[in-house]
């Protein structure tokens, strides 16, 4: 298959790069920008590099950066536009308290004011704070340490709970850490290549190019998106049923003898539990859950087992569930019994979300300490006091409440004051209703982002501008653990500040710096203390510098102090990080999703990104060329179900769940879709997808249940200004 023709990204770069749009004001045609500046894309986490190219202090073109291992050139529609969004009309300028436009001595002095008063009234847990995954891994160091030792909270979870939460779970109950063990090296050398839930042509598509194409492309996908359409073998198993298709690749692999038992015995535990488990999902049983063929599912389970090399990939469709965490335990079992883990072309891969959600992991202090320290751990908490040189007494011996039971507790009245950093959950949130509650419930909330108005900001008692991509430096980590420099390009508009800047301003307000963060004036000094903290834990940055990443053009960890650059595995020894050494192999149920349809609501709605967007478009929204190619939201829905309905192409319709409805959505009559199911994009404020959807959580990793909920289709009441 020619993937690169398939999806017109040959020379990409070159037909684009300097493209440029004139309702924005700068046409790129006859312009050369006086200067290129290096750096990585601020989007998805597939990390490509990229220049920027500046003229007068204005960015006014990007290309991808040739030299940058990962894309080598190449680059997606949103970052071939990205430089349009440094200019967009509704960044943030200024501070504004409560509707008023104030300085940043005041800005600064409120915010430590009210989160200290309200933590003296309440107690310090009464602080909550919601990060992102889109701030560089310095700022994500320095917010952790600021809010766990500064403010004394472990209230402090980020919006990559809702992304990545499962995946993050799922490798620390099976290999006893965080962290993907492969690289994108194995798409090239893989014999079978088996995505789950991975829409990767429209959400990350630089790692299309990658994919081996001599190798049997595998994609299990309810949906017959973008990548299934690219697929040797599509699997269009119904929604949620993947639990059970793993358990039957896993009853066919032990059951004829296709696994490695000398690998099984030497470096796993829990074999004969999970034995004895998977004899019930028998070929025949596994077909009336998923509803494949008994033929097709011996023969993808034959294909996995008897490749020499073999990568299962997955990302939303598979983390984005109420068994989310526990499913990557099931795709962790088939890569542990064929021992197809720390070898080239062997993995079993976490696509991760955005850019720098992996930065936040490894030393923001979200669901681990820095280093991926256990909270739990009394010798990780002793280690990293002593790093700090801080009483051990300060930092949390649990992790504190996730993003949802954050929001949870704002709404119940136990949290008090909120601090919202680079998200939109008024959009993103999957209620809004319980969003909306935890606003309008805490006492003072403050929300830092680079836009504004948005959903979210709009109901903060202040507002901070910060500055965004292309507008400060640092770094970023993308899914294959490939640290890579973001740099700063132009400087930001108005008043904006980096966030790390707003970070030591509320640190030196708050009487903390000198003890925790002294001397520290630019990232590059978070970075140096960050190398040193993570020296000799897994997710090893102490022999990175600044100069060798921008040498060449990113490094993977770990890298420790005189390690050379090139593709690092994790557990290529066979030793995993529990206790004993050993990965855990886990018997995991299937089990039905929460809100099954009924006559009443007969459709199992899905929402996933679409190619031109981000999510919650307060980038995207404001790249002129992005919003032509997508403009508003659509439901797609199958010509079975239209007809049935009597709804046409181009229709306006409503979508009803238990919860609440979203208006006048265009109908796509499409096959991409089964009869009985629907998809809709999520990125659209204007007809908010998370309306409707449940807020139904992994037990494990908190992460929210987007992918299946039960809803109906109504026409659109036609009113006057309603077009159609």
């Amino acid at each position: 298959m020619n993937l690169k023709r398939l999806l017109g990204i040959d020379n990409l770069s070159a037909q684009y790069a300097y493209s440029a749009d004139p309702e924005f004001g700068y046409m790129a045609s006859g312009k050369i920008p006086d200067h290129w500046v290096r750096t990585t894309c601020g989007y998805c986490s597939v990390g490509c590099g990229m220049r920027i190219g500046v003229k007068d202090g204005v960015a006014i073109a990007v290309r991808g950066d040739e030299n940058h291992p990962v894309n080598k050139g190449r680059l997606c529609p949103k970052g071939l536009s990205e430089h349009y969004m440094l200019r967009a009309k509704d960044r943030a300028l200024h501070p504004i308290l409560r509707g008023k436009r104030v300085g940043w001595d005041q800005a600064i002095d409120t915010l430590v004011t009210q989160f200290t008063r309200i933590q003296e009234t309440y107690g310090k847990q009464a602080l909550g704070i919601v990060s992102t995954g889109q701030l560089v891994t310095e700022e994500f160091y320095t917010l952790g340490k600021l809010a766990q030792v500064g403010f004394g909270t472990s209230n402090y979870c980020g919006n990559t709970t809702l992304c990545m939460a499962s995946a993050v779970a799922g490798y620390k109950r099976t290999f006893g850490s965080d962290g993907p063990p492969g690289a994108y090296e194995d798409l090239e050398k893989a014999d079978v290549i088996f995505l789950i839930g991975a829409n990767i042509a429209e959400n990350h598509p630089l790692l299309v190019p990658r994919l081996n194409p001599k190798a049997t492309l595998i994609v299990a996908d309810p949906r017959v998106s973008k990548t299934a359409m690219m697929a040797d073998i599509h699997l269009p198993l119904k929604p949620r049923s993947d639990i059970a298709l793993l358990n039957g690749i896993a009853h066919i692999l032990i059951e004829t003898g296709m696994y490695d038992a000398a690998y099984v015995e030497a470096h796993t535990e829990g074999f004969e539990d999970l034995r004895r488990f998977v004899a019930k999902y028998t070929p025949e049983f596994v077909a009336s859950l998923t509803g494949l063929s008994v033929e097709r599912i011996v023969q993808v389970a034959s294909l996995y087992g008897r490749a020499e090399s073999a990568f299962i990939g997955w990302t939303m469709g598979v983390n984005h569930s109420t068994q989310g965490a526990e499913t990557v335990n099931a795709i962790n079992n088939l890569a542990l019994l064929t021992g197809k883990i720390g070898k080239p072309g062997s993995s079993p891969f976490s696509i991760t979300g955005q850019c720098n959600a992996m930065g936040t992991r490894e030393a923001g202090g979200t669901s681990s300490l820095p280093g991926y320290r256990k909270f739990e751990s009394a010798e990780d908490r002793a280690d990293l006091a002593r790093l700090w040189n801080i009483d051990v007494e300060e930092l949390p011996t649990k992790r504190g409440l996730a993003y949802p039971d954050i929001i949870e507790a704002a709404a119940e009245g136990k949290i008090k004051a909120l601090w919202i950093i680079a998200t939109n959950p008024m959009v993103s949130y999957p209620n809004v209703a319980m969003v909306e509650k935890a606003f309008a419930n805490v006492e003072f909330l403050v929300v830092q982002d680079g836009f504004h108005p948005t959903p979210t900001t709009e109901r903060a008692h202040l507002v901070l501008p910060a500055a965004i991509w292309g507008e400060k430096d640092g770094t970023y980590t993308n899914s294959e653990r490939r640290c890579s420099r973001a740099n700063k390009a132009v400087e930001p508009p108005g008043e904006a500040r980096t966030d790390f800047d707003i970070f030591i301003g509320v640190a030196k307000r708050l009487g903390c710096y000198d003890r925790l963060f002294r001397n520290w004036t630019v990232p590059r000094h978070a970075f140096e203390e960050w190398r040193f903290v993570s020296k000799g834990r897994l997710c090893d940055y102490s022999g990175m510098t600044y100069e060798l990443l921008d040498e060449h053009g990113g490094l993977q960890w770990p890298f420790p102090e005189g390690a050379k650059p090139g593709v690092k595995r994790l557990y290529e020894d066979g030793k995993f990080e529990h206790p004993n050494g050993k990965a855990k192999l886990y018997a995991i149920e299937c089990q039905p999703f929460p809100d099954q349809p009924n006559e009443e609501f007969p459709f199992v709605f899905n929402t996933g990104r679409t190619v031109e967007h981000w999510h919650t478009r307060t980038k995207t929204g404001n790249v002129p060329i992005l919003e032509r190619l997508s403009p508003h939201a659509w439901l797609e829905m199958n010509p079975v179900d239209a007809t049935r309905l009597g709804v046409n192409a181009h229709d306006r319709v409503d979508i009803v769940s238990r919860r609440n409805r979203v208006n006048g959505v265009v109908v796509r009559l499409t096959e991409i879709v089964a009869p009985g199911q629907l998809f809709m994009p999520f990125h659209y404020a204007e007809h908010n997808s998370n309306l409707v959807t449940q807020d139904a959580f992994d037990p494990i990793s908190r992460e929210p249940n987007y992918k299946q909920c039960a809803v109906r289709v109504e026409p659109t009441v036609k009113t006057v200004g309603v077009k159609k």
